[in-house]
This record gives structure tokens, C-alpha cells and sequence, in this order.
């Protein structure tokens, strides 16, 4: 998923850091990015919460990386 990788290098962090924040190995957060593994429903959202920006722009469903208005926040 090169948007992933797209979305980190902007941001800054390591992959080890998102990895923390999503409970995984930095070798899965990297097969994540390279597009080599799905990943779950529950680590999108959280993505998308840390990037700000919506699970469809993660998937390449849109090119609109501006997150859809959301009902409720998710603590993260």
C-alpha cells in the first residue's frame, strides 16, 4: 500500500512507531506498506484516525485524502 507509506513519510514517524500503535511487528507494519499482507479492519481504522484521513483513501478507493466527517471519535 504505497499511500501507507506515502502517508508516514509525510508525517515522520518510523515504522517501528506505527507498529507500536498498532500491537505488530515493524517486519508486519512493513509487509503492510509493500501490500504483501491484508490488513485488519480494526488496525484501518486506526490508521486512519492517526492519519486523519478515511479507510477509502487507505484502500484506494478515493483520491480525496480528506476524512469523511465522523459521527464519533475513537480514542486512540
Amino acid at each position: 500500500m504505497l499511500r501507507l507509506k506515502d502517508l508516514r513519510k509525510n508525517k515522520n514517524p518510523k515504522q517501528e512507531y506505527i507498529a507500536k500503535l498498532l500491537n505488530i511487528s515493524q517486519t508486519n507494519y512493513s509487509m503492510y506498506e509493500l501490500g504483501k499482507i491484508n490488513i485488519p479492519i480494526s488496525s484501518l481504522i486506526i490508521l486512519s484516525n492517526f492519519y486523519n484521513t478515511s479507510v477509502d483513501y487507505l484502500l484506494g478507493l478515493t483520491n480525496e485524502i480528506k476524512p469523511y466527517p465522523r459521527q464519533n471519535k475513537i480514542p486512540y
